[in-house]
């Protein structure tokens, strides 16, 4: 039995799913977007609720794929491991964002890991489910396929900018990715991340990360307080990568 299984056995909830979707209020989600929960109920009640405790790993590099995750609420670490054994951090998802999706489709395995970095809820839908709610609904099936589209170019032009980045360019573009996706609360940035979490993001050392970060501070371009991290001058950052074409992903 596959670890992502497991856990979705350990954790599965039994209240009244479609009632939960016409509470949500992740309005870019794209179940929240597509159905209605009161003509689409045999499709909600079959999804499933998965509660992950900060530091939970909940998709497993290289297990079967089983379905697809929608975070209800909370924050995501994505993940694949690099040459010799190395983290490298895909992306950070948010609460209405999807999870395993690279997974699904014509691929047995999941090629990302993922962890929840604070309590997170799930909503998961298994692989029968989905294929069938694409199969009756030509929407759903469309919005999937431009969120596909979207996610390809947005990996590309990274892909592209990132290889001529500096690594001040790429610790400064991660600090505003951070900062578009999840703001900014009481000065700080809205999500706690290690020195080597940047540095996973980014492409770079744990080291070279702290050097950048010294000099930002000097700079009066940003504040430090233990892990949490806060911009102060974000024009003067976008200027600092606007020839690499800000905006490399949400």
């Amino acid at each position: 039995m596959s670890a992502v299984k497991t856990l979705h056995d350990k954790s599965r909830k039994k209240p009244i799913y479609g009632m939960l979707c016409a509470v949500c209020e992740n309005y870019d989600c794209l179940i929240k977007r597509n159905f209605n929960p009161e003509r689409a109920s045999s499709f909600l009640d079959k999804k499933s609720e998965i509660k992950c405790k900060k530091g939970q790993q909940f998709i497993i590099e290289g297990a079967p794929v089983n379905g697809l995750f929608f975070v209800l609420r909370g924050k995501v670490k994505v993940f694949r491991t690099g040459i010799n054994g190395r983290e490298q951090i895909v992306r950070f998802a948010k609460s209405g964002e999807i999870i395993g999706h690279r997974g699904f489709g014509t691929e047995e395995y999941y090629s990302i890991g993922a962890i929840a970095l604070e309590d997170t809820v799930l909503c998961y839908f298994s692989k029968d489910v989905l294929q069938e709610m694409l199969l009756k609904h030509p929407e759903f099936t469309y919005d999937l396929m431009l969120f596909y589209a979207n996610e390809l170019n947005r990996s590309e032009s990274k892909v592209k900018s990132l290889s001529q980045m500096t690594v001040r360019e790429r610790v400064v573009d991660t600090l505003l990715y951070i900062n578009r996706k999840f703001n900014q609360k009481n000065n700080y940035l809205d999500l706690i991340l290690s020195r080597k979490e940047y540095a996973d993001f980014a492409g770079t050392t744990e080291e070279q990360v702290i050097r950048v970060f010294s000099v930002l501070k000097k700079e009066e371009l940003i504040i430090a307080n233990g892990k949490r991290i806060g911009i102060l001058n974000e024009k003067l950052l976008k200027q600092e990568i606007e020839e690499h074409h800000y905006f490399l992903g949400s």
